[in-house]
């Protein structure tokens, strides 16, 4: 065999699993299914390649994956280094109270400390310098220090490479020219942060440690990992010793048909992207029917919400600055029981182009063009984006959701993936961060305006799914066990975030990464 391991996806798990794995002398294959994005080929205008079709990702295999399920839609990465592509650079660990119910009686908040720490220092995070503050942070201490939860802000780590002499007033309008190019630690190219606000929709700087800036670019260029962009794995085989994985090489609007072979295989394909890929293999191929049968439960959004306010009499400047730098941290229940906590958000001002776009297809569903239409009537006067403030959280949801396949379609043979998500048992959650995102718009002097598609379509939208192959003692409990080894098969992993068997309420990259530093070390060191 050419391999010794086969990772499917290049997210936080599976850039950690492939480095990792390496580092222990394996031959390591990475299929992923996007492109490899570099900072000249970024999606800027409304016709590039934004989308990613899973009806024909032949033909459309753009930055982002938007899926739409019942009363809730998931926005994921598609390209080599997953995620961390579109997320907004956060990297924090979970709280403790996230470790008290849930997990294998093995994973603690003690026992992932020393990989949280390898993981910030892979990833180079730091807090936002102190010269370079956005009008967003200020708003959001101001709010805090109005409605009396003064010690509750605090900003963030984020993984991005900063220049500590920047200052909005010196450098801010020069924009891509202030940059300072270099090489990080791991021997990458980068610039450094200008505050463009595209973290979402990748920087043109490459200030973002991105993890084909450190994880993926040192499992390839120190420990010779082959990575193989637009791979479409489908089908997972045992082999007695070995595993047979079977893809589609997307090229020229074509599906190639391809297979490698490896004694193990690291599932990393994301929450909703390994439990689909097991229910196929389970319940459509039959190559896997001793899954256990609590694949697919335990689904969980993560709590995400986001409340745009308005300001008439303050500049906030939603499009400069890192996406996210500061939170108010209610994770300890102290409001209504819930545990969540208030982030500043950032949008970048392609969105108006983008707002466009969306209102004139056809294809946007009414609940979308109510919520598009109400922020088109703000965004269309002069400077837009100056007195936007879009109000972020995250809180520990109910974890009630259920992925599962459909019966076959006339163009879907196999069935397609579908979520059953109860949002009533959310829905006081999402009701508590609401009225603290008016409490704290109102007391800056903001008007809050709560999305239609919450209050008349009770539909929400995530981009930090958690859970599907959720770990737990036994099969009875769960999919995988601590490690991430699937129960009743050997050789086979899932390590992403599909393994966290609940709801963190905070960003969960560096939690996903811990796991994955973990269970990759172990599955390297260990017999399988």
């Amino acid at each position: 065999m050419p391999f010794d391991a086969i990772v499917v996806g290049s997210g936080f798990g599976g850039a950690v699993a492939a480095l990792r794995l390496a580092e222990a002398g394996m031959r390591v294959l990475v299929l992923e299914r996007g492109r490899r994005w570099a900072r000249d080929t970024l999606p800027r205008r409304p016709d590039d390649p934004w989308l990613w079709s899973h009806a024909h990702p032949e033909r459309e295999n753009g930055w982002l994956d938007l899926r739409r399920f019942p009363n809730m839609a998931v926005a994921q990465g598609a390209g080599v280094g997953g995620g961390s592509h579109i997320y907004a650079n956060i990297s924090t660990e979970a709280p403790r109270a996230a470790f008290a119910s849930g997990w294998p009686a093995a994973i603690t908040y003690d026992a992932l400390k020393p990989f949280y720490d390898t993981v910030a220092e892979v990833m180079e995070v730091q807090p936002v310098p102190a010269g370079q503050w956005t009008r967003r942070m200020e708003l959001m201490r101001d709010a805090a220090q109005a409605a009396g939860y003064s010690e509750r802000f605090r900003q963030v780590d984020l993984a991005v490479q900063f220049d500590a002499d920047w200052t909005y007033d010196k450098d801010y309008l020069s924009g891509e020219a202030a940059t300072k190019w270099g090489t990080n630690k791991h021997g990458a190219t980068q610039g450094t942060c200008v505050h463009l606000g595209t973290c979402d929709v990748g920087c043109r700087v490459s200030a973002r440690n991105t993890l084909d800036l450190n994880y993926l670019y040192l499992a390839e260029n120190r420990h010779g990992v082959e990575v193989r962009p637009l791979h479409l794995v489908d089908r997972i085989e045992p082999l007695g010793a070995s595993w047979r994985v079977q893809f589609d090489r997307l090229e020229n609007g074509q599906r190639v048909p391809g297979a490698e072979e490896s004694a193990l295989v690291v599932l990393a394909a994301g929450s909703l992207g390994s439990t689909e890929l097991l229910l196929r293999n389970r319940d459509v191929h039959r190559t896997l029917p001793a899954l256990s049968p609590i694949l697919g439960q335990n689904w969980s959004s993560n709590g995400d919400f986001l409340t745009p306010a308005l300001y008439e009499n303050r500049e906030v400047d939603a499009s400069a600055g890192p996406t996210i730098a500061s939170i108010i941290d209610f994770e300890d229940g102290s409001i209504g029981g819930h545990r969540f906590w208030i982030q500043d958000g950032g949008v970048p001002d392609l969105l108006l182009a983008w707002l466009a776009r969306k209102a004139a297809d056809p294809a946007t569903s009414f609940p979308a063009k109510l919520l598009i239409e109400r922020m088109q009537a703000f965004l269309s006067r002069r400077e837009p984006l100056r007195g936007l403030m879009p109000w972020f959280a995250q809180g520990v949801d109910a974890g009630n959701g259920r992925l599962s396949l459909t019966g076959p379609g006339l163009f879907t043979p196999g069935g397609e993936l579908h979520l059953a998500w109860d949002v009533s048992q959310s829905a006081p959650l999402i009701e508590t961060i609401i009225a603290m995102h008016k409490t704290l718009a109102a007391k800056t002097g903001g008007v809050a305006v709560v999305p239609p598609t919450w209050t008349l379509f009770r539909e929400l939208v995530t981009p930090h799914p958690l859970g599907g192959c959720n770990m737990g003692e036994d099969a009875a409990t769960g999919v995988v066990d601590h490690g991430g080894a699937v129960f009743g098969y050997r050789n086979l992993f899932v390590l992403d975030g599909a393994i966290v068997p609940r709801a963190l309420g905070v960003n969960p990259s560096r939690t996903i990464a811990a796991l994955a530093e973990r269970n990759a070390r172990q599955i390297a060191s260990g017999p399988g």
